[in-house]
């Protein structure tokens, strides 16, 4: 829902002392999106959807989150707890003039769309997540699924340094082996390769396992919620997505498509036509 006379165009928010950077665009008075986007990429993750959106009358606000924006990249694991992250978005929709927004975040930024589908529905239309499953419907399919072999990246990831080490210079060869398309490969390994912005990304990955009692305990997401799900996803498989459901108190749907991990990049029609019909009435 967006308030005509607060709705204002925008480039950067800033939360404390951090200044996020953000492509804002699309009509000012028509319904607005937000695209979060997961490791390792950025807010150029959804070029490909965004003027779909727009064209369809629809306002789009996507952030370079925290770790990614070059004048937002706290160096402490700490500070990038969920709850940290929850409140960059909410400032992002109090910046841009918004009350209500329809969320979409992919991989990282979908188990962020989750979680704030628990802890803030009251400043959610909905929700569209892409690709990743409700984080509690991931770690059940640990221990009852190949889950944990698919998830073992994340644990090398909670090291210091040697993660930085084995991806620079090699992340945008890795990203085409996984499937996402060379172009966006290519972006992806020129972005990460400034000094910082690994490090970052990664530190989403280090925080997940730090107590967290600023975070809200919600699970269960009460908007309507659409999950798209690309069975050819290396990283997350069936067992996680097909559980997801039961932590959803609200009009669900799950969207199984022939595709791998990499949705906004692989398949932006397809992902831009599932919001427009997530928003559209």
């Amino acid at each position: 829902m967006t308030d005509r006379s607060t709705a204002k165009r925008i480039s950067t928010y800033t939360r404390g002392d951090l200044t996020f950077d953000v492509a804002d665009s699309g009509p000012l008075d028509g319904p607005t999106v937000v695209l979060l986007h997961g490791f390792p990429a950025n807010r150029h993750s959804f070029d490909g959807v965004v003027p779909i959106l727009n064209a369809a009358g629809l306002r789009t606000l996507a952030p370079d989150q925290r770790g990614y924006s070059d004048r937002a990249r706290p160096r402490r694991r700490r500070d990038y707890r969920a709850a940290e992250l929850q409140r960059d978005v909410l400032a992002l929709l109090d910046a841009a003039g918004v009350e209500r927004v329809h969320l979409v975040g992919h991989d990282w930024g979908g188990a962020l769309a989750w979680q704030l589908g628990a802890a803030a529905p009251e400043r959610l239309t909905g929700l569209t997540v892409l690709s990743t499953p409700h984080p509690a419907a991931l770690v059940r399919s640990l221990v009852t699924s190949a889950q944990l072999l698919r998830s073992f990246y994340i644990l090398v990831f909670q090291l210091p340094v040697l993660p930085e080490t084995l991806l620079r210079g090699r992340l945008a060869a890795l990203l085409r082996r996984m499937g996402l398309k060379p172009s966006a490969a290519d972006d992806y390994g020129k972005f990460m390769s400034k000094r910082g912005r690994l490090t970052g990304g990664l530190n989403w990955y280090r925080g997940m396992w730090l107590p967290d009692r600023g975070a809200p305990r919600a699970r269960t997401v009460t908007v309507p919620t659409t999950y798209v799900w690309g069975n050819g996803d290396q990283a997350l498989g069936r067992r996680a997505a097909e559980l997801s459901q039961s932590f959803v108190r609200a009009r669900y749907q799950f969207l199984e498509i022939e595709e791998n991990h990499w949705l906004p990049e692989n398949a932006p029609g397809v992902v831009a036509r599932q919001i427009i019909a997530d928003v559209v009435p």
